[in-house]
Formats: structure tokens, sequence, C-alpha cells
């Protein structure tokens, strides 16, 4: 398919991809990684999810690349962290309901990458 006969747009104007400014490198830059985007699967399965909960789920995570994952996704808002003041300390890690529009986006590059693997 030519790009005049896809009717998605992945860049905006003649912005080749490859550059800085581009859209589709931007949201690269946030959801890349080994880890940021088995972290978003698995709170979108199981919800509101505690930190020794994530790292068992997700298996050969480092303790320090998944509080570093954690960090980047929060502060570009994709999940949100509530800390309970309890003792011992609660924390958990949630979708934010802007991450719920990246979700289906997530689901059809799965289904791409299952088909490109047969």
């Amino acid at each position: 398919m030519t790009t005049s006969e896809n009717t998605t747009s992945l860049c905006s104007g003649n912005v080749c991809p490859c550059q800085e400014k581009c859209p589709l490198s931007a949201a690269l830059e946030i959801i890349g990684g080994k880890w940021k985007i088995p972290i978003l699967c698995s709170l979108y399965n199981d919800g509101p999810t505690r930190y020794n909960a994530l790292r068992k789920k997700i298996k050969g995570v480092t303790n320090t690349m998944l509080a570093s994952s954690l960090k980047e996704l929060e502060a570009d808002g994709l999940i949100l962290r509530t800390q309970y003041n309890e003792m011992p300390l609660r924390v958990e890690y949630e979708l934010t309901k802007n991450t719920n529009r990246l979700i289906p986006i997530l689901g059809s590059l799965s289904a791409w990458g299952k088909e490109i693997k047969n």
C-alpha cells in the first residue's frame, strides 16, 4: 500500500519519521523500552497493582528497571501512583484514563505482531 492509498497519515505534513519532532517518534519515546509495554499490559489486565505484584508478574525485570519505568510512565501521565498512609506503607499503580486510549493501539500492534510472526 502506498502512502497515497493509506487513509491514516503516520506523520504530519511532509515530516520524515526520522526527524526529532515527529509525533510517531514522540509516542515511541514514551512507550518505548523493554519494560513499559509489559507494565501497561499488566496494569490493564489486573487493574490497580502493588509494586511487588508487578515485579513478580513481569519476569526478568530488575527492581531498578521496574522503578525507573514506573517513574517515567507516571511522569508521562500514563499511570497513576497512589500511596496509602497505613502501616505497612501501601502503594498501588493503575492506568490513567488517558492511557485507555492507548490500549486499542497496543492491541492492534499485538495483532500485527502475531501476523508477521506467522
